[in-house]
């Protein structure tokens, strides 16, 4: 039942209408290989807001996308309020002119429910640091653990696919570790702490400091273990010097887990760096240019293979010996939703536990409907109030879904 067949799409789409780019975003965009001559060569056209003619009967992303609806089918995101303000407006229709319209139709657009691992990564799992190759490389190192010690854990399959398609499919070697991880004994470049916390540095690639997913990871642990043990040694203290220290123990023993490592409630938050969370988070939000990329996830995720959103991965590596410290992994959005969707599933299996009847219900009833709000501790929460009516573009649109 942990087990999953994955499939990653790439679609590069081109808007046909004027728009406007930031260079900041662009530079990113080049800088992990998008290659914007094809998009503009090849990219598939879409136009944003409402429907121009009978377009339910064209092959176009905007049919694609009502097919999705039709399937019924969960919807994943990290960090997602962006991606669904996009996708709503480029592929459905005219964005809403309020919030609660909004969120209304979105909640009828996916029945089954929407999903944001970034919100998963710090409210379930209480991660330290919720960027998507962060939680991502985090959730695979604790998968593995559990594969080695006989645990339950996520297997994840690919297809074979057939040599006449080899030009349109691009592989990526992926392994638990970057190669540079235990090279030589260490590396001795000290850790860009802006990037440890945020998975974003506004030097980029020319930062002097690692961005090292995998020794950010290593820190973290090192940090979390040392705290632990002082914990445990200033309870055996009290517990020799009070009675009380029972139920301190009792109080405080469940909530190990869910304080963050400053030891106050509420998501985790590092300390090591001095700027709050608004800084941000760029590799989250990547591209908010009009001509992103669309990405498509067909569940799921594993231990031995991958890809990150804020965004970032461990698959495409392909690192030179020259690159500097600091060069992170490709950003694509096919590597983005695999990961996406590999904390999901990863958060899914660690909830349900043994349980394996999971009903009708939600995969994650916490969890079910809550988008990640930036410097937030409360979720967006994707529902229809009994204030808020659906849009009429939206009406429109679920009469033509389900004409057929």
């Amino acid at each position: 039942e942990n087990t999953y067949l994955c499939q990653i799409y790439n679609l590069t789409l081109l808007c046909a209408e004027d728009y406007v780019v930031e260079p900041q975003s662009v530079q990113f965009l080049v800088q992990h290989g998008f290659d914007f001559n094809k998009q503009y060569a090849q990219g598939i056209p879409y136009h944003k807001g409402n429907d121009k003619g009978n377009e339910s009967q064209s092959r176009s992303v905007r049919t694609f996308f009502l097919e999705l609806i039709r399937a019924k089918k969960p919807l994943i995101l990290h960090n997602g309020l962006i991606d669904l303000v996009f996708l709503y407006q480029c592929f459905y229709a005219h964005l809403p002119d309020n919030l609660g319209t909004f969120t209304a139709d979105l909640s009828e657009m996916f029945p089954a429910g929407i999903y944001d691992t970034k919100y998963a990564s710090e409210f379930e799992t209480r991660f330290v640091a919720s960027y998507l190759e962060y939680a991502y490389k985090k959730c695979k190192r604790e998968n593995c653990k559990l594969k080695d010690s006989g645990g339950q854990h996520l297997t994840i399959e690919f297809c074979n696919y057939p040599d006449n398609m080899s030009h349109y499919i691009d592989y990526r070697h992926c392994s638990l570790e970057e190669e540079s991880h235990n090279v030589g004994g260490g590396n001795k470049v000290p850790v860009c702490e802006k990037f440890s916390a945020y998975g974003w540095c506004p030097k980029g690639v020319k930062c002097p400091q690692s961005h090292n997913i995998d020794f950010i990871i290593d820190e973290d642990d090192k940090l979390w273990e040392e705290k632990r043990k002082k914990r445990k040694h200033k309870w055996k203290r009290r517990k020799n010097t009070e009675e009380p220290a029972k139920a301190f123990e009792q109080e405080s023993s469940g909530k190990e887990m869910e304080l963050a490592q400053n030891g106050e409630e509420g998501p985790p938050r590092k300390q090591s760096c001095y700027e709050p969370a608004a800084a941000p988070e760029l590799a989250e939000i990547t591209a908010i240019t009009e001509g992103r990329l669309l990405e498509e996830n067909s569940m799921d995720t594993e231990a031995e293979v991958s890809s990150d959103t804020s965004r970032q991965r461990e698959e495409g590596k392909e690192k030179e010996s020259c690159d500097p410290p600091s060069q992170g992994g490709t950003h694509r959005a096919g590597f983005d939703a695999f990961m996406t969707g590999y904390i999901m599933a990863y958060v899914w299996m660690l909830k349900k536990g043994a349980n394996t009847e999971t009903g009708a219900g939600p995969w994650l009833p916490d969890c079910h409907n809550k988008l990640y709000l930036s410097g937030k501790s409360v979720p967006l929460q994707i529902v229809k109030s009994l204030f808020s009516k659906s849009s009429k573009a939206h009406s429109q649109k679920m009469k033509l879904a389900w004409a057929s």
